[in-house]
């Protein structure tokens, strides 16, 4: 992949954020982390100048050190705590073992990243910063080459057959200035399947990237929640190839937060595999600053393949939402079927959202749709609810959550689903007009 040409004026704040970072020297990821630092100072970190970065100021994610904010404690036990799982816990980017299960697991292989890369050779070598590069090759993503240079720790997943069940992990932030920087990778071989389960703050300011590579026939389902700490600063990156009749499935769910901007690189690589992504972002600027950022690319490189995009927004005081998705459907992609929606709900007429939905097809048998809308709550369905004698709060919740459940439909688990409209439901609870 070629290299942009370096911008002069960003080189003295990259070499200043590469300088504040304690490097990791690295064994068989060595080569892939020399590799990203020089497409990182070839890219130059990103700025409101980047196409894609122009509805979202990325200076806090590019400055040598986090913005320190006092941790939150929601009192609360996190949202999957009733699900049977392999609980995996770090604590402002630090693995803590005292706090997690065996990592043993029947059908699944776990190991961390710190831990692997004492050696030289290990199955995540084909993975971990490869599918990091090829996303770049379309847009810069600076943030992730970051990453790749930088990581101290994530977890090495090899799915062999059928997880007994869902891994959980779980990223807690404790300290007022944390600055973590985890990377995953994630093998599912062929006709294998998990689960993998995300919920947490993780740091003042965190760099998360994770590479899932899904063999044929494999299934890879994730569910994200993004917690609730107002002081939340996070870049997150999904890349992730899908083979021949295999499924990707990735759900977020993101309550208030400083700034959040999750990426998410699909390569639909073999013929019938199936992509879905998809999100819910609730921010009341009332609480603190709110900024929320899905930036998709969905790229369709075989024949018959089916990618879904359903991210909905909902906002009020203040709130900003973006949405940046795009389909771009390769020559010889034929029976491809597309689908891109975005929409944001304005709870009043302080709130913002911005939206730019993309096609690019350069195959002639397609089936690709792309909407992007805002509006406020229907006042005829809200009256017609109220005249039936439910109260208006009541009344909201049922619009916001009709509002919201195309996306959360994309959960096909029924429990953790259940358990997503609950945590939605405790959020418009605590933020009633």
């Amino acid at each position: 992949m070629a290299l942009l040409a370096r911008d002069p004026r960003r080189q003295p704040e990259t070499e200043a954020r590469i300088a504040a970072l304690d490097l990791p020297r690295g064994g068989f990821t060595r080569a892939a982390r020399a590799e990203a630092l020089a497409r990182l100072r070839g890219f130059g970190l990103p700025s409101r100048r980047d196409e894609y970065w122009r509805f979202t100021d990325p200076a806090d994610l590019a400055a040598p050190a986090p913005a320190a904010g006092a941790p939150f404690d929601p009192r609360e036990a996190h949202v999957f705590a009733g699900t049977d799982r392999l609980e995996i816990v770090f604590v402002d980017g630090v693995f803590d073992p005292a706090r997690s299960g065996p990592l043993d697991l029947a059908g699944v292989e776990i190991t961390r990243l710190a831990e692997a890369d004492r050696a030289d050779i290990h199955w995540a070598q084909g993975i971990y910063g490869t599918l990091e590069a090829a996303g770049q090759a379309a847009v810069p993503r600076p943030l992730a080459a970051l990453n790749t240079g930088a990581a101290t720790d994530g977890i090495l997943m090899r799915v062999t057959g059928r997880a007994a069940r869902p891994v959980c992990l779980v990223h807690e932030r404790r300290a007022a200035a944390s600055d973590a920087v985890l990377h995953h990778c994630i093998r599912v071989e062929p006709g294998a399947e998990v689960t993998l389960l995300e919920t947490g703050t993780a740091a003042a300011r965190l760099n998360a990237v994770m590479e899932v590579d899904v063999a044929a026939g494999g299934r890879f389902h994730h569910v994200r929640v993004q917690g609730r700490d107002h002081g939340r600063r996070a870049a997150t990156h999904i890349f992730a190839r899908v083979g021949a009749g295999a499924l990707f499935k990735s759900f977020t769910l993101a309550m208030n937060g400083v700034l959040t901007r999750n990426e998410a690189v699909i390569e639909l690589a073999g013929a019938g595999a199936v992509a879905h992504v998809a999100g819910a972002a609730l921010g009341d600027g009332a609480t603190g600053a709110f900024h929320h950022d899905d930036t998709v690319f969905v790229t369709h490189d075989a024949v018959g393949c089916e990618s879904r995009q359903v991210f909905k927004k909902v906002l009020r005081h203040g709130a900003v939402g973006v949405f940046q998705g795009k389909i771009l459907v390769r020559p010889g992609a034929q029976k491809t079927d597309g689908y891109q929606i975005s929409q944001a709900l304005l709870l009043d007429e302080d709130s913002q959202f911005l939206a730019k939905p993309e096609l690019e097809i350069h195959a002639d048998d397609v089936k690709c749709s792309h909407g992007s809308t805002t509006g406020a709550l229907d006042a005829t369905a809200l009256f017609y609810l109220r005249s039936r004698g439910v109260p208006r709060d009541a009344a909201v919740t049922l619009l916001v959550l009709s509002f919201l459940a195309d996306a959360i439909g994309e959960i096909e688990d029924e429990a953790l689903r259940q358990a997503i409209v609950e945590r939605l439901e405790a959020w418009l609870a605590r933020h009633r007009a």
